[in-house]
């Protein structure tokens, strides 16, 4: 149960990244949806992205499930032998 701070952060980041890929479609309109778009540009170019607010949430969600993990780690949920029998293989 021994784990390095690099570690934790490989892990962090890591889902950080995934959760950002979760949250990019959420709330982007295009310029067919919207009505308006400059001429010349694709229909489905995104007007407003909220990249800050994304960002933010993303920080959040991904601190949310970096902490259930490791209390589940910490608890003993998440080890190498129950997540081999999960996957039906055995370690």
């Amino acid at each position: 149960m021994v784990y390095s701070i690099s570690t934790a952060l490989a892990i962090y980041f890591v889902l950080w990244w995934i959760v950002l890929f979760v949250t990019l479609p959420f709330g982007v309109r295009s310029q067919h949806e919207d009505g308006d778009g400059a001429p010349g540009t694709d229909p489905g170019a995104p007007i407003a992205t909220q990249m800050g607010r994304k960002l933010i949430w993303t920080t959040v969600v991904a601190a949310v499930v970096y902490g259930l993990g490791m209390l589940a780690y910490r608890a003993g949920y998440l080890n190498i032998e129950r997540l081999s029998k999960l996957m039906g293989t055995s370690f």
